[in-house]
């Protein structure tokens, strides 16, 4: 039965199907929550567009059951050997130089200390089918050439009308929530009023999807991107399967060049010059212009409606932080969104979304405008030292900090400036450190406790936070996974790294959340853990 034929209302209305909407439809989904996602256009795009999942980002899909899956892809299985981003005069031409700045962490590099997984060099158009077939296997509904044409929220929640692009005919729905993630132009966020700030446009490109026998000029090298700078065009060429598919990004200024003016003859002969061969025979895919600029909106939320991915921020490639941002901004939200859906939080949880997410975001867009202006420096000869201000990749990945009401700074826990914490040590409003613990006889990483439930997890002398924990879970009616660490309880921790990652001793615990952000910690043992876990559960999810 399609959504047409049923009851017109949903828990979450998502608007848009792109990386945001699909990752706010598998987690909402992950956590229970059915939701109907409407998208204007006839399906998936087929360009493939994006194609570097971050280590953070591909976290959230092991968390989700997927991260096989997405590596199983063609194009992750035939990039998997890629690394480094080069400069040239072409692909067949002189090299000029390389990233090789402290900043920069490739895609070779051993994360193993940091995270259980690592980058994923997978195409957006592989990776979206792979998120869409798991939410819809976990009850999520999707309608396509949809348009969310208009609505209106008061107390009780949202109503909003569906346009059937085929047809024209005009539907209502009323949910309890809705989610924009219908990108930079996002109509969900101008109906709402709120503004785009920051550095605004940092450059217009045409992507050019196309085909072309290039093994002689690419040789043994398996790079990332290679950077092109001649006459005939400035760019970067980046192999999709180290054979014949390949996307150029080509510079062009749209106050001199009308985009329609790239013609297959053009891109034909702007892929000639970036290869550096002047009779290739080429097959032009595709060409899409887009801009690259750091936005972040002047606010995510506003009453029942949430913004998501690029409807909240927009930022250069330079990086790859823009869609891995908007894959976490559908994870933050989605267990808030579901917590107060079953009634285990109130309403005032969701508050915590926006002060949480657009620090971080904002944050997250300025590293890669400063990115995008470091890059030209690969074609100089003696290049500069890097902006000081760019901090190194892990940070980014996994070095912010949220405040909100939904962090609880504990005893002793002391106060930083700024988003980005170099080592953050299990500080409240962090990424859970990853530690390789055993359960059952078999290694896990203490990530993979965090899926869909808030956690305790309590020292080898912790048995009080242990019971203390189960007992504030059943007055509160509240799923609560309670574990110790060591000391016979249910986690073994061979190398002792536990309670130093996550800075507490033998006698304390941390409380963390179904997102695997610390929410509260205690480094030792409390005199009244029973009353202190109360407090703490009611403060988290706005009691």
């Amino acid at each position: 039965m399609s959504w047409k034929q049923e009851k017109q209302h949903v828990p979450v209305l998502v608007a848009g199907a792109g990386l945001g909407g699909l990752s706010t439809a598998l987690f909402l989904s992950l956590h229970g929550v059915p939701c109907l996602v409407v998208e204007r256009h006839r399906g998936m795009s087929p360009h493939p567009r994006a194609r570097g999942i971050n280590p953070r980002a591909m976290e959230l899909m092991r968390a989700a059951g997927l991260e096989a899956e997405v590596r199983a892809t063609g194009s992750a299985r035939a990039l998997a050997g890629n690394s480094g981003v080069l400069a040239a005069r072409s692909l067949a031409g002189h090299q000029l130089g390389a990233l090789h700045e402290q900043y920069f962490m490739d895609v070779r590099t051993d994360l193993s200390a940091l995270s259980p997984t690592g980058w994923c060099l997978c195409h957006q158009d592989e990776f979206e089918p792979v998120i869409r077939r798991r939410a819809e296997e976990l009850g999520a509904r999707f309608a396509y050439f949809t348009e969310l044409e208009s609505f209106v929220q008061d107390a009780d929640g949202v109503t909003a009308r569906l346009r059937d692009r085929e047809s024209g005919e005009v539907r209502t729905v009323t949910a309890g929530y809705l989610v924009g993630a219908d990108g930079p132009g996002s109509p969900v966020r101008r109906a709402l009023g709120i503004g785009f700030e920051g550095p605004g446009t940092t450059g217009h490109f045409l992507n050019v999807h196309f085909e072309a026998d290039l093994a002689q000029q690419l040789g043994e090298r398996r790079f990332i991107m290679c950077y092109t700078f001649n006459d005939t065009v400035r760019g970067a060429l980046m192999p999709l399967d180290n054979s014949r598919r390949w996307l150029l990004h080509v510079v062009f200024d749209p106050a001199a060049e009308d985009p329609a003016s790239f013609d297959e003859a053009r891109c034909r002969e702007l892929v000639r010059g970036a290869a550096g061969v002047e009779d290739l025979e080429v097959k032009v895919l595709g060409a899409i212009p887009w801009e690259a600029a750091g936005r972040t909106a002047t606010a995510f939320s506003s009453g029942r409606v949430f913004l998501v991915g690029d409807a909240a921020h927009v930022m250069p490639p330079s990086g790859a932080f823009g869609s891995n941002t908007g894959v976490q901004d559908a994870h933050n939200l989605a267990w808030k969104l579901a917590a107060v859906l079953r009634g285990e939080a109130g309403p005032g949880l969701l508050d915590s979304y926006d002060p949480e997410r657009r620090p971080v975001c904002a944050a997250t867009v300025e590293q890669a405008v400063l990115r995008s202006k470091d890059r030209p420096r690969l074609a100089e000869k003696e290049p500069a030292p890097a902006n000081p201000a760019i901090h190194a990749d892990p940070e980014i990945w996994f070095g912010w900090r949220y405040r909100s009401a939904a962090v609880l700074p504990g005893p002793g826990d002391a106060e930083t400036d700024g988003v980005w914490l170099a080592d953050p040590r299990g500080l409240p409003g962090t990424r859970a450190p990853h530690v390789v613990l055993t359960r059952d006889g078999r290694e896990i990483s203490a990530l993979d406790l965090f899926t869909r439930a808030p956690v305790l997890l309590a020292g080898p002398d912790g048995a009080a936070w242990e019971k203390a924990g189960e007992a504030a879970a059943g007055r509160a009616g509240l799923t609560l996974g309670v574990l110790r660490v060591g000391g016979g309880g249910a986690l073994g921790d061979p190398s002792g790294a536990w309670g130093p990652a996550y800075g507490v001793g033998a006698g304390g615990a941390v409380l963390v959340r179904p997102d695997g952000v610390v929410a509260w910690r205690s480094p030792t043992a409390a005199d009244e853990p029973d009353a202190v876990l109360d407090d703490v559960l009611k403060a988290l999810l706005a009691r």
